[in-house]
């Protein structure tokens, strides 16, 4: 579980590196469904810290105000599910 949460949010984060990167250069971009994609199946705080760290999507409200709540969610039923796995 911790591997996996690692993982996807390392992905997420270099996701919207990636994706700013393209956007400078004017190149063929990630689809935000991608994005959000990895955000719902794990990558959510990932993704939400490459967002602020790369200064990327930003100005969109789904993005600004939905990814940090998503992140929240995240890291609270991650926290909840390794309180009640530890009994």
């Amino acid at each position: 579980m911790v591997q996996y949460s690692l993982v996807m949010n390392i992905i997420g984060l270099f996701i919207m590196a990636i994706d700013k990167y393209k956007a400078k250069r004017h190149q063929w971009r990630i689809a935000e469904k991608t994005i959000w994609l990895v955000s719902f199946i794990g990558g959510a705080a990932g993704t939400a810290a490459g967002m602020y760290l790369f200064h990327h999507k930003t100005r969109h409200r789904a993005f600004r105000y939905g990814l940090p709540l998503l992140a929240v969610m995240e890291i609270v039923a991650y926290v909840c599910f390794l309180t009640l796995c530890r009994g």
